[in-house]
């Protein structure tokens, strides 16, 4: 099931983006590739499986220490009755 990802998730992701860019883009000035579109595409996948990493890890150390998070339970609505009583509950009138 699909879950919106944690503040640290989106944090720690970011700042390894940023750092991984830079390192990436050293090294290769390093190595004397020249400054193009390859290169430049290179440095952004290379830095984006990083953030990814880091952000997948985030999120299973979270889970391993407070538990697996439960997502948004969506009634199951199947007829009108059912529509208009949760229209009651969540104090909307039905049209």
């Amino acid at each position: 099931m699909f879950t919106l990802p944690s503040m640290w998730n989106i944090t720690i992701s970011t700042i390894a983006f940023v750092i991984a860019a830079w390192y990436i883009r050293r090294l290769l000035d390093e190595h004397g590739i020249p400054k193009g579109i390859t290169r430049g595409l290179v440095v952004f996948v290379l830095a984006y499986v990083v953030s990814w990493g880091s952000g997948e890890l985030v999120d299973w150390a979270h889970e391993k220490v407070y538990g697996r998070e439960q997502g948004l339970q969506i009634p199951n609505v199947q007829t009108s009755q059912d529509l208009n009583q949760l229209l009651k509950d969540t104090g909307l009138t039905p049209p």
